[in-house]
């Protein structure tokens, strides 16, 4: 969770060395950043796709993403913000926000032109939307289960799960916030225990 209810200066203060520089090396490198609109969900949707293929994790289909923004987009509480080189697109955000808080649910990156550091620019852009829309804290969401403890010792070593994204995320300066985590309501008992049941099967691929 980071703190974002301060200028853009103390904002960069707080963060790691390492990504202050990555922000201004891609501003350097001649990456943009802008908030876009509804005309840049199509290209928002494909770099979805290529980053899934690369990293290996679940992507929603294309309408999923467009209904996300499309119901928030009206009362002007999500932003796509995005990092261009000469126009083409490196990296994506999706950011909501409702009153002083503000979530980062969505991001996607090109597999070109990496060393730009493009995603940096882009996550830099959505915070400051989000200060700009009044949030005061930035959630960037999950990292891997474990206390910091673990996890800072893990930090070099361990590159399975989500510890490419914890170390991505750990240099934006927030602080570690447990939530209790997501609930079933259930409404048929029955239904439930065989939902259980087959989720459990599935996961030990019987």
């Amino acid at each position: 969770m980071v703190d974002i209810d301060d200028d853009a200066e103390a904002v960069l203060a707080r963060m790691k060395q390492k990504t202050r520089y990555n922000i201004r090396l891609a501003e350097k490198k001649g990456v943009q950043a802008r908030i876009g609109s509804v005309d840049d969900l199509p290209a928002f949707n494909a770099l979805m796709q290529e980053t899934g293929a690369r990293d290996g994790f679940g992507v929603h289909a294309p309408a999923y993403y467009t209904a996300a923004y499309e119901s928030f987009a009206r009362s002007g509480q999500v932003a796509l913000a995005l990092a261009e080189l000469d126009g083409r697109l490196l990296a994506a955000v999706m950011a909501f926000v409702s009153d002083d808080m503000a979530w980062y649910l969505y991001g996607a990156s090109s597999d070109h032109e990496r060393q730009r550091m493009a995603p940096y620019l882009a996550q830099w852009a959505a915070m400051n939307w989000a200060r700009g829309k009044g949030a005061r804290a930035y959630d960037l969401w999950g990292v891997p289960d474990a206390d910091e403890a673990e996890l800072e010792a893990g930090l070099e070593t361990r590159h399975d799960g989500l510890w490419g994204v914890y170390r991505f995320k750990r240099g934006w300066g927030g602080r570690l916030t447990r939530t209790v985590g997501a609930w079933d309501q259930v409404y048929n008992p029955m239904l439930y225990r065989l939902y259980t049941w087959y989720v459990a099967r599935r996961g030990t691929g019987e």
